[in-house]
């Protein structure tokens, strides 16, 4: 099984990269381990947190709701995380 190494937190320079690792660390969620490996990829962990932030953090949905749905996806698609 392919391993993708995880990048560093205190090698980051880009401030808002770094931001985005510490706050993951700090809640939990999105998982500080897949923010670590898409930190690899400023573009990506940029355009995820983004994303995530907009959807899950300031949606018009009930916090509830939304884990619900998480839950139904990953029971859906067999996902053991």
């Amino acid at each position: 099984m392919p391993h993708i190494s995880y990048v560093d937190p205190s090698t980051v320079s880009d401030p808002e990269i770094a931001g985005y690792l510490e706050r993951a660390r700090l809640e939990g969620t999105p998982r500080p381990e897949s923010q670590a490996i898409r930190a690899h990829n400023p573009a990506v962990i940029r355009a995820f947190s983004q994303a995530w932030d907009l959807t899950f953090r300031h949606g018009v949905l009930d916090h509830g709701l939304k884990e619900l749905c998480r839950n139904y996806v990953s029971q859906s698609i067999a996902c053991s995380y």
